[in-house]
């Protein structure tokens, strides 16, 4: 009772902007431009009104019905990009009116497929993809519509559309980058810091000596800060990815051990007391049990070092790279205040590291489905 009358005083709020869409001007300066006379954009903007007013008489975003007509009314308030030209000047009234009218439909859109339990699987896991894709569209919007409607200065902060112009018209400078950064250095320091760490983790728990003597150590070289450590390795290997690989292999050797470490030792006592049972020695034991076990702890340094395999990387290519690389770029183009460059740059680091930790995180899934984290 309480959630539906949350959803009636939202939809009402809504409609009650939306009318203020219509009527007070969409522009601040120049001449006085209302939507209505907009031609194509004032039959979109009414009759988004009428959905708008019929989702405010049955409020109770539950069923499909309600559900469609939301996302059939948020799909339409894209649409009114189209009136960004008509704001270059100074957005008015009316257009924050509809602005807000357009986030409070998401908001209630996105709670509403949120509560949603299909039976079905496929429904469910489509769900989980239009859910957060809804929410990323808007937050695109809504960066869009507050750096156009408020004016700020590009060189501050782009609008989206602007970083996608610069990503279509420097697709070559971009996979030069991306080519120089992620596939030769994030890649091989990854897989070498990943591999030494999980080896040195299996002689540490095959040796006290190393457990108690090497720990203490691999925890005070892990908080050595990679600005230091960086202007080093391009001394030791040269300016060329050699270099950045090594930085990433410092930064990813000591979440692997330290966390193949803990998972070794996570096995049951009374399940290493079968395997003696069993007649098992170590290496049956470590195959068969405790790496079994470790699976998951051994998951989570992965992931978690893919995220800092490709910051170390970056941040390393700071401090001397050939002229291509990710860092390079962001370093140089800043300096010439190409700040849309900057943030095309930043888009494809975020969406290849996203990219990255997802195809872990679904190898996860497939590995170690018995876990407790994935039953159903």
């Amino acid at each position: 009772m309480r959630q539906a009358q949350r959803d009636s005083w939202q939809a009402l709020f809504a409609f009650a902007a939306l009318v203020a869409a219509v009527t007070l001007p969409i522009n601040a300066e120049g001449p006085r431009i209302y939507i209505l006379g907009l031609g194509t954009e004032a039959i979109l903007i009414l009759l988004m009104l009428f959905l708008t007013a019929v989702a405010s008489v049955r409020p109770a975003a539950s069923d499909i019905a309600d559900l469609m007509l939301l996302f059939f009314v948020h799909v339409g308030g894209y649409f009114a990009l189209t009136l960004l030209p008509a704001v270059a000047d100074g957005a008015g009234w009316g257009f924050w009116g509809l602005v807000i009218a357009l986030w409070l439909l998401a908001w209630r859109l996105v709670t509403g497929l949120s509560a949603l339990e299909p039976s079905n699987r496929a429904y469910a896991m489509l769900l989980k993809i239009v859910v957060p894709l809804i929410f990323g569209i808007w937050l695109l919007f809504l960066w869009e519509v507050v750096v156009v409607g408020t004016g700020v200065p590009a060189v501050l902060l782009p609008p989206p559309s602007a970083i996608w112009a610069r990503i279509t018209t420097s697709t070559d400078i971009l996979w030069a980058d991306f080519n120089q950064t992620f596939l030769k250095a994030v890649i091989a320091g990854y897989a070498i810091g990943c591999a030494s760490g999980f080896l040195v983790a299996i002689a540490a728990d095959r040796s006290p000596f190393l457990k108690r003597g090497l720990l203490p150590v691999g925890n005070l070289v892990s908080a050595l800060p990679i600005i230091g450590m960086a202007p080093i390795m391009v001394m030791w290997f040269g300016f060329d990815w050699q270099s950045k690989a090594a930085v990433v292999v410092i930064m990813t050797f000591f979440p692997m051990l330290v966390n193949t470490v803990a998972g070794l030792a996570a096995s049951d006592a009374m399940q290493r007391d079968l395997m003696q049972t069993y007649a098992a020695d170590y290496w049956q034991t470590l195959i068969k049990l405790r790496l079994q076990a470790a699976l998951p702890f051994i998951f989570n340094a992965l992931k978690i070092n893919s995220t800092l395999a490709l910051i170390g990387a970056i941040v390393a290519e700071f401090f001397g790279t050939p002229i291509v690389g990710m860092g390079f770029r962001i370093s140089t183009e800043v300096g010439r205040l190409a700040v849309d460059m900057v943030w095309a740059e930043i888009a494809v680091a975020a969406l290849a590291g996203s990219v990255f930790y997802g195809v872990l995180a679904l190898l996860e899934r497939i590995v170690t489905f018995w876990h407790p984290s994935f039953r159903t």
